[in-house]
């Protein structure tokens, strides 16, 4: 097949040549992009007079046709389409002759691959704002489920204070509330169109821009042509959304593999979650959980592989661009796959209350209360943490907790210390005692979760 760029050129390219430069192998995928966007293209156009109306039917009755036989799968891309752009609009010129010539007037594959990749980029926003949104339902269900049920609170990986399980839901619930808002910021700023940019400085013909991004569902054309198809950032910006996402799947994922293991046993994992040992006939590992552990790796690298194309690049387009895509691509297959795979997982986990409680006597996980409790009997915070620091210290020498100091053991440790002065120091009541904006209190639980629900009620109208 010749190539529709191939005017100035005595020789086609070498096969290997052909193989290295051909993006078809995976920019094919956007094909509904880049034929809602020739239409509109060829819409505009015949609305200014650039071409006839007659024309502009034909041409977009031909694209159609070509939709339809792409998506039957009757038309099979080779390198010799070199891309999406070229493939289809090769066909359409077989398709009604020599009117399809006339599809490319007013612009080039730099603004066409931009506009492409932006309408992309928009409806798979769409999909991944719908999969957080699932994911954060899940979390409501299981914060209101545990907003009762106390659990250990870690710092550094040791026992620091008594928690509700809500409140770690809720937590969760707020990074991925972020996750999303990040995306609606990008896509925003994503919502400009690119088409009729043209190579790198406009065109002479009297085209309408405006009209172009009307018809796409844009807010407007981006404002200045060399930017527009020089830059990749709306993907960058795409990709560490993605990463930053990523990382909070990895972190509760590599929660669920601690708490997993015998020496937690806070949670029973559903086994349609879980794989066995080809070997230890008693295993039931955690894999998907370890996965989705791994896979933030692979978006990492995809963030950083754009980073690296687009560091050394001049203005205006360069073919270095077309790396561009394969990284994306994979960002958004993994990052999908991952936020449906987590949110199914943790729908059916079910947290092993008995197993978790028998973890409260170790730690003293009631220490910051007890100092608290002295502050608001006046002792100065600084004195009180000292006073309880001591306590926990001859607890230790006696092998006991804080229940079983007598009056004797707290009078030597501070002559205001009394047994009366401790106060109700249970985990229960520590926990329940935390009611201040943000804590883990059940009814503060209550609380976030219900101006989550409100939240996530109030996001369509955002969208």
């Amino acid at each position: 097949m010749a190539s529709l760029w191939g005017g100035r050129f005595e020789k086609d390219m070498d096969d290997i040549v052909k193989e290295f430069n051909a993006s078809i192998g995976f920019d094919k995928r956007m094909y509904n992009e880049d034929i809602d966007g020739s239409i509109a293209h060829v819409t505009m156009l015949s609305e200014q007079g650039i071409v006839t109306s007659a024309e502009a039917e034909q041409i977009v009755t031909g694209l159609e046709k070509i939709r339809e036989k792409i998506k039957s799968g009757e038309i099979v891309f080779t390198v010799d389409d070199e891309d999406i752009h070229m493939g289809i609009e090769s066909r359409l010129i077989a398709e009604i002759g020599e009117v399809g010539k006339k599809l490319h007037t007013a612009r080039s594959r730099n603004d066409q691959c931009q506009v492409d990749g932006r309408m992309y980029l928009k409806k798979e926003i769409r999909e991944i704002v719908h999969r957080l949104c699932y994911l954060e339902s899940v979390i409501l269900e299981k914060a209101e489920k545990y907003a009762d049920s106390i659990t250990v609170g870690f710092t550094h990986m040791q026992h620091a204070q008594p928690i509700t399980l809500g409140f770690v839901f809720m937590a969760y619930f707020q990074m991925f509330r972020r996750d999303i808002e990040r995306l609606m910021d990008a896509y925003e700023r994503m919502n400009l169109c690119p088409l009729g940019a043209c190579a790198l400085a406009g065109t002479t013909l009297p085209t309408n821009r405006a009209r172009t991004a009307e018809l796409l569902g844009f807010d407007a054309p981006t404002e200045n042509a060399m930017d527009s198809v020089s830059d990749r950032d709306y993907s960058l910006e795409f990709l560490s959304d993605a990463s930053i996402s990523m990382m909070h799947l990895s972190r509760w994922a590599e929660e669920f593999v601690w708490w997993n293991s015998q020496e937690f046993s806070y949670i029973a994992i559903d086994d349609s979650y879980c794989t066995g040992s080809s070997i230890m006939p008693q295993k039931k590992n955690p894999d998907m959980a370890e996965l989705l552990r791994g896979k933030v790796g692979r978006v990492y690298g995809d963030l950083m592989q754009l980073l690296t194309v687009m560091k050394g690049t001049p203005l205006a387009y360069n073919k270095d661009f077309q790396e561009d895509k394969e990284s994306l691509f994979d960002a958004v297959d993994t990052w999908k796959a991952s936020i449906q795979i987590f949110a199914n997982m943790l729908d059916k986990t079910e947290f092993r209350m008995d197993q978790i409680e028998k973890q409260f006597a170790k730690g003293f996980l009631n220490a910051t209360d007890i100092a608290e409790h002295f502050a608001k009997q006046g002792i100065p915070f600084r004195e009180a943490h000292s006073i309880v620091g001591q306590m926990v210290k001859a607890c230790e020498q006696k092998d006991c907790d804080f229940e079983d100091l007598t009056e004797e053991d707290l009078q030597a440790i501070d002559s205001r210390v009394t047994r009366e002065s401790l106060g109700d120091i249970s985990i229960k009541a520590c926990v329940d005692a935390r009611v201040s904006f943000g804590g883990t209190a059940p009814s503060e639980v209550r609380r976030q979760i219900k101006v989550g629900e409100e939240w996530l009620a109030g996001l369509p109208e955002l969208l």
